[in-house]
Formats: C-alpha cells, sequence, structure tokens
C-alpha cells in the first residue's frame, strides 16, 4: 500500500494550504465582528477559491466543480480545518445529494451553486428530532400539483445566507421520508430566530418555520420515500470531511503549542524542556498521526468500485468519533501549554477551543456515532474494522 501523495495531490494540498492562509488572515476580523465579513470580502474570498480551484470540490468537472475524488477532498478540508470562525465555509461545499437531481433541478438549482450565485442548506434537525432524523414531525400533505409543507426545522447550518433549502419531510399518509427543494423567499417559509453559539461562525445556523408552503412534483428530490437514504449519503460525507477538519484544527493548535513552548522560558529554561510539557507534545501528535490515516484510509475506501455503503457508514462514524474527540484533547493540552494567553480570544488555540466541541455534536452525536459503530460490529461482527480486500 502507497500512502504517498501523488504530485497532483501534494499540488491540491499546496493550493489549498495556500487559500487556507489567506482565510486566516480575516480570523481577526471574523471574530471582533461576531462572526460575518462584509459581503465584498466574501466575493473577493470567493473568487481567490475558484482561481485556487478549492470550491465546489464535491462537485463533478463536467458541471463546472473541482471533480475531487472523496481522498482528494479530505486533502483539501484537512487545511481548510487549520483556519477559525468557519471561514471554510466561504469555499462553498454544495450538499453531495444536489448531484441526484434531475436535469431541470441541477439547471435551477445545481449548477447555480457551482457558480456561486446561489447557495444551498440543508434542514433536518427539528426541535424533538436530533440525532434520530427519522422521529420528524416535519409532513408534506398532498395537494393539486404538488405538496404543503408544515413544520420546524433548527440548526440550519448556513441557512442564514442560503437561496433554497433542502427540507426533509414524511410525505403523505404513508409518511415516506422526502427531500424537498424549498425556496426561501416562498410564501410560508419564515426564518425566526439565528441562535448565538459559542463559537463566532462566519454564517449562522438559524431556525425556520414551514407553514403550508406549496412545493411543487417537480421540486423532490430523488423521488418520495427516497429522502432518509439521501440524508445518510449526506451524513457519511460531511463526517468524513468533519473529521479531516479535525485533525487539521489539531494540527495548527500544535504547531502553535510547539512554536510557543520553545519560545516561552521560566524558571531559567524553555517550558519545551519540562517533560509534563514534552508528554503533552507528544500526546497530540499521537492524536493526530492516527486519525489522519485512518480519515484518509476511509476516504480512499470510499472511492473505490463496489464498496459496501453500509460498511462505509460505520467507518464514517468511526472516523468523526475518533477525530473529532481527539482534537478536543489536542487543543485542550494546546491551551493549557500557553497558560493564560491560551484563554485570550485574541489567540488562535482559544477559538479553537470553542470551535472544535460543536463536533462532537454536529452531524450525529458522538454518542450516535458510538450506536453505529456497534450496531455494525453486532451485525457483521469486527470484520469491518479490517483493511478491504481484492
Amino acid at each position: 500500500m502507497d500512502m504517498r501523495y501523488t504530485t497532483e495531490q501534494a499540488d491540491l494540498k499546496e493550493r489549498a494550504a495556500a487559500y487556507a492562509r489567506l482565510l486566516m488572515g480575516y480570523e481577526d476580523q471574523s471574530e471582533t465582528a461576531g462572526g460575518p465579513l462584509p459581503k465584498e470580502t466574501i466575493a473577493e474570498l470567493t473568487r481567490a477559491a475558484m482561481d485556487a480551484g478549492v470550491y465546489a470540490i464535491n462537485m463533478p468537472a463536467e458541471w463546472g466543480g473541482a471533480g475531487l475524488s472523496l481522498l482528494d477532498q479530505v486533502i483539501v478540508e484537512e487545511e481548510f480545518g487549520k483556519v477559525t470562525n468557519c471561514l471554510w465555509d466561504i469555499p462553498w461545499r454544495p450538499a453531495n445529494v444536489l448531484a441526484h437531481g434531475d436535469e431541470r433541478q441541477r439547471e435551477k438549482y445545481l449548477l447555480p451553486v457551482i457558480r456561486a450565485e446561489r447557495f444551498d442548506a440543508f434542514a433536518v434537525t427539528e426541535p424533538g428530532a436530533g440525532s434520530d432524523p427519522s422521529s420528524g414531525t416535519s409532513t408534506a400533505t398532498r395537494t393539486e400539483g404538488g405538496w404543503l409543507l408544515n413544520g420546524e426545522k433548527w440548526f440550519v447550518t448556513c441557512g442564514d445566507i442560503a437561496d433554497f433549502l433542502l427540507v426533509q419531510a414524511d410525505a403523505g399518509p404513508e409518511r415516506a421520508p422526502t427531500l424537498f427543494f424549498v425556496d426561501k423567499a416562498a410564501p410560508g417559509v419564515t426564518m425566526t430566530r439565528v441562535p448565538q453559539f459559542m463559537h463566532s461562525a462566519v454564517n449562522g445556523h438559524p431556525e425556520f418555520t414551514f407553514t403550508d408552503v406549496y412545493v411543487g412534483d417537480e421540486d423532490v428530490l430523488g423521488g418520495v420515500g427516497g429522502g432518509y437514504d439521501l440524508t445518510k449519503e449526506w451524513f457519511t460525507d460531511e463526517r468524513l470531511m468533519i473529521a479531516a477538519r479535525t485533525v487539521g484544527a489539531a494540527q495548527r493548535a500544535l504547531e502553535l503549542a510547539r512554536e510557543w513552548a520553545l519560545g516561552r522560558e521560566q524558571f531559567g529554561s524553555r517550558i519545551a524542556d519540562f517533560q509534563l510539557i514534552q508528554g503533552m507534545l507528544a500526546d497530540c501528535a499521537v492524536d493526530i498521526a492516527v486519525n489522519r490515516a485512518y480519515t484518509h484510509q476511509v476516504a480512499w475506501e470510499a472511492d473505490q468500485p463496489h464498496t459496501d455503503r453500509k460498511i462505509l457508514h460505520a467507518k464514517a462514524a468511526t472516523a468523526k468519533l475518533s477525530a473529532s474527540e481527539a482534537a478536543g484533547r489536542v487543543i485542550d493540552r494546546c491551551l493549557q501549554i500557553f497558560g493564560g494567553r491560551g484563554y485570550d480570544r485574541s489567540y488562535p488555540v482559544e477559538r479553537m477551543y470553542r470551535e472544535v466541541r460543536v463536533d462532537r455534536i454536529w452531524e450525529g452525536t458522538s454518542e450516535i456515532q458510538r450506536l453505529i459503530i456497534a450496531n455494525e460490529l453486532i451485525k457483521r461482527g469486527t470484520g469491518f474494522l479490517a483493511l478491504p480486500t481484492p
């Protein structure tokens, strides 16, 4: 097994790293503003992402995307994860399930997203349905030519800037889980609240209500009843990307902590010479190395033909669980190495400390990832942990 990057992947990593460094120049401005950046700045950074080939990385090149494999996407997202304030949202990543749309849906919804003319947001979570999306109460009732959508959605990531939403609702008396394209400006759609969270993100996570919102039959994605499978596919990719970004965040925190430990003197010596500090640095290095390797492995497996999607779902859950929890440990140690300065919001490590906490919650809590993994173990045994064979 050759784990070396190809020449093309090495170039991709450097382009992504250079773009991440560009974003880092706006971290303090974003933090001071409580998250948002001026529209003109967003437009400039969007153009720069397109020029660097790191925009819409999960969409085919023939549609205008970067056309990257999942492994290539992990390489990019790891670099993006080093940036605070969720500024990695600027190089937009359309919901992967948009690729399942028919030609009309692709022309209306997906292609404008790839061109940065429109933005999408995925609306699954509800007040009473978080970790279990199948328990949602949003409904779609049959009407002439389409559906009337009613319900409430919370934590709609980037819903504040989105032009349209992908809303999961139970359709008809059979309560078939279905995804609907919903124009945010449609009558009956109300953005009720944009909560303020621990981290200062460039985009928000608002709440929406839907009251008799008309959605035509042509705006059903993937057919009636196909919503849960599509949502599961979306979760699988998103969990892999979270794993990659948390590895990146941990890497940057360690680099900063190492540099600090080499320059900071106490009791007549560099604190890097203290064994307790050395132990923390070493533990951080181990957490990063192990999780980077596994996340890359799972992404590589996902790119192989005939990969079992159920096994992949469990492996993506494993990667997210392990990497997100490891990043929490790493950044906690790094903040400790910085001492009082690590608690100062002008230091990136403080922002990372707040920001990686949500990675153990969104796109499935750590507890849900453990249930997915345990379920796979119970059904199939430990075989899913093995490397694939020809």
